[in-house]
């Protein structure tokens, strides 16, 4: 039994002692290359790539072994390093403006790539995605005008017009292009300064025109804010003009009223004094008169006074008086 484990043992041995090992990290996709095809298999690339986080064993010597990344790739095209993307406005004018572009490989076309591109990751950015994006994402920045790129809807805009070129030329390829940042741009000194002008020129204009805009709407609701109160004080002037009116026509009513009732108290009187000047008039009347002169004189000693040379007589008024209270006793 012995005998046999050490067989087992001595030919696993020479077998891996015969081998050569390859393996692929948690973010890596492995590429074999056959140089030799002595049992199995095709000479050259093979198509299928090796999944991340395996260890493979190949004959040894007859193979070649390359590993891609397919984690996020950001690819940094920036003034510091020289690379930043350079051309020219639809106004002509030269801008140049800082790229970060992010990518990765497609698992599946990492055998594509080793052929066409490159051995490595770095060699894919290098020779595929870098000279992509200057030629597809330029060609959408070249439709912008100068004055565009201090709009930040306009740049975002274009920035994905940009990722979307370079997706449909990157994708057959091997390369996902997941996003395209537009940094930092600069226009030639000169026109930057004219342009910057520009804008404060602008900006003062609109700040004006706000102003305006805002004393416009201020003297509007000053001026609906004095018709209110004038025609508050008109609705007061005439409350108190009605008022005044009701109290006048009350005044006249009641004045006429009261001159009606004096107008008739005065004819009662007026006709019952011309109803007693005529019953005095009659007979009747003066025996009345001559009644009310003696009930006035009832009770006074009356002395005539002849006038100096005149005739002396004695008239005897108390027994005149006297006469007449007895014959209106009889009278009654």
């Amino acid at each position: 039994m012995k005998t046999l484990k050490w067989m087992v043992a001595a030919v696993v041995g020479l077998s891996v002692s015969g081998c050569s090992c390859h393996s692929t990290g948690a973010n890596e996709v492995g590429v074999l290359t056959r140089k030799v095809a002595p049992f199995v298999g095709k000479k050259g690339v093979q198509e299928e790539p090796f999944p991340s986080g395996g260890t493979y064993f190949f004959a040894f010597g007859t193979t070649d072994w390359h590993r891609f990344e397919t984690k996020l790739q950001n690819l940094r095209m920036v003034k510091e390093t020289g690379d930043d993307v350079e051309f020219k406005t639809v106004d002509g004018n030269d801008i140049s403006v800082d790229i970060t572009v992010a990518w990765r490989i497609d698992p599946a076309k990492a055998s594509f790539l080793l052929m066409k591109v490159g051995e490595s990751t770095q060699d894919i950015q290098d020779r595929l995605v870098r000279p992509g994006v200057r030629a597809y994402v330029r060609d959408a920045l070249n439709k912008l005008k100068s004055e565009e790129f201090y709009e930040a809807d306009r740049r975002f805009k274009a920035a994905e017009e940009g990722r979307v070129l370079l997706s449909e030329a990157m994708n057959p390829e091997g390369v996902i292009v997941e996003q395209v940042i537009l940094g930092e741009h600069r226009f030639n000194p000169e026109y930057e300064a004219v342009i910057r002008d520009k804008k404060l020129a602008e900006q003062n204009a609109e700040k004006l025109k706000s102003e305006a805009l805002a004393a416009a709407e201020g003297s509007k609701r000053n001026f609906e804010a004095a018709k209110g109160q004038v025609a508050q004080q008109i609705a007061q002037v005439a409350g108190t003009l009605a008022q005044a009116k009701l109290a006048a026509d009350s005044s006249l009513v009641q004045s006429s009223n009261e001159a009606e009732a004096i107008l008739i108290e005065a004819r009662a009187n007026a006709q019952a004094i011309e109803k007693r000047n005529q019953a005095l008039a009659g007979a009747g009347g003066k025996t009345m008169v001559k009644l009310a002169i003696a009930e006035a004189m009832i009770g006074k000693r009356i002395i005539l006074v002849p006038s100096k040379g005149a005739n002396i007589q004695t008239l005897d008024v108390n027994q005149i008086v006297n006469k007449i209270a007895a014959d209106k006793a009889v009278d009654k």
